[in-house]
């Protein structure tokens, strides 16, 4: 009998023991812990790089562990991603994820308010896609030609461009050629088609139009090498082309399990204007300096990290 009073009492203390550890781990559990490592992806272009960088840095000093994938790919690799859980956050742009995400129609008037709200809450009911920052410039669409070509014909619209596109070839990046809010809107507004088209990565573009290899390309309007290469950025005079906000990316998720990143991350929101994002835009074209390098340097000065 001693013995298996003994033997009960062993029983019962290891039980208390496990039942408290358990009791430990699953408090533990029970509180917002941030993600083992939060994997941002970018497209194929400095900007993207430039963005994605920030978001790092700033999680970093939150105590995450992080890792940039640049040149991951375009639009819907990086958004497929999004939503799958292989990457946490990237940098998008509202009129890509009006048209070409949510895949809705154009708006008679593009205003980049109705867009805003209409891709915020189409992301957050069909993908529980939420934005984390709105960062406050617009990197738009535009097609530019060469500069001294524009002004020796007086072109300075895309309407200019009728008497001469069907002899023109354009260089555009992956996915402008294509995509509904690109060329095929271009086409449907304005009237008329370029001759061809040749589809490249978007550094490629810029070198294709510095060689004469190509008569007009899709620009970005925060592009440095605009000005680099002599170009010039043609009005978009009858409003074809959507406004394009960028917007940093989170699933709605991430968002409820890290809080402390969602904080970090909206220090971003209004924080980078369009000259601002051109310049350092230019630091990674002209001066060849590396993005994290761009980035940590501009989070100093806006006294968001120590150096």
């Amino acid at each position: 009998m001693k013995f298996h009073f003994i033997a009960v009492l062993l029983l019962v203390a290891v039980l208390l023991v496990s039942g408290c550890t358990e009791n430990s781990q699953n408090e533990g559990n029970n509180s917002v812990q941030p993600a083992e490592k939060v994997v941002i992806g970018t497209k194929l272009f400095q900007e993207s790089y430039i963005t994605a960088h920030m978001v790092s840095l700033l999680l970093e000093k939150q105590g995450y562990e992080t890792e940039v994938k640049e040149n991951l790919g375009g639009t819907l690799v990086n958004y497929e991603a999004l939503k799958k859980g292989d990457i946490q956050s990237y940098t998008e742009y509202t009129g890509t994820i009006y048209s070409q995400i949510l895949k809705k129609p154009p708006l008679e008037d593009w205003d980049p308010a109705v867009v805003y709200e209409e891709s915020e809450q189409g992301m957050l009911e069909s993908d529980g896609v939420v934005i984390a920052a709105r960062l406050g410039f617009e990197d738009a669409y535009a097609i530019a030609v060469d500069r001294e070509w524009a002004e020796s014909r007086n072109v300075s619209t895309i309407s200019d461009l009728e008497p001469y596109a069907s002899e023109m070839s354009v260089g555009t990046d992956p996915e402008f050629a294509t995509r509904e809010d690109g060329l095929p809107q271009l086409a449907r507004v304005y009237g008329f088609s370029f001759h061809n088209y040749n589809s490249m990565a978007p550094g490629i573009m810029y070198e294709a139009m510095k060689n004469e290899e190509v008569d007009a390309i899709s620009a970005y309007t925060t592009d440095t090498r605009n000005d680099l290469y002599e170009l010039k950025v043609l009005e978009d005079d009858k409003n074809a082309l959507p406004p394009y906000d960028a917007v940093v990316l989170v699933t709605e998720a991430f968002a409820q399990e890290n809080p402390e990143a969602m904080n970090a991350i909206a220090q971003l929101n209004g924080r980078i204007d369009q000259d601002t994002m051109r310049r350092l835009n230019g630091e990674y074209d002209i001066e060849g300096r590396e993005a994290r390098d761009i980035a940590k340097d501009f989070l100093i000065e806006e006294g968001l990290i120590s150096a």
